[in-house]
């Protein structure tokens, strides 16, 4: 009963900007660590930007200082700002959270549906 959304992607010129949100809801206790993660055509999903609680963050080496993953703990919401966009970011994008449905539960990793980033030069 949680549900991951995305939304934002888009078609943009490189060098341009996008911003993705991801809102989480159902029965939420608590949300831990927030990621994005993306997978381009014929490569593997890899890890684009993690957020924990408390607000601290990681980034792969490709995105850095272009990227910045922020997030909303009131509205169960993480974002992903990219700026200075290149053709290789060019993927599908997907959210991705740990959450606790309940105080007696264990976390459970839930993912949203994804959403198309493409980048034309």
């Amino acid at each position: 009963q949680v549900r991951l959304v995305e939304s934002g992607g888009g078609l943009v010129q490189t060098g341009g900007s996008l911003s993705l949100s991801c809102a989480a809801s159902g029965r939420i206790y608590v949300i831990n660590d927030m990621r994005w993660y993306r997978q381009a055509p014929g490569k593997q999903r890899e890890l684009v930007a993690r957020i924990t609680r408390g607000l601290s963050t990681n980034y792969a080496d490709s995105i850095k200082g272009r990227f910045t993953i922020s997030r909303d703990n009131d509205k169960n919401t993480v974002y992903l700002q990219m700026n200075s966009l290149k053709s290789e970011d060019t993927a599908v994008y997907y959210c991705n959270a740990d959450i606790r449905s309940d105080y007696y539960e264990t976390s459970y990793t839930y993912w949203g549906q994804g959403t198309q980033v493409t980048v034309s030069s």
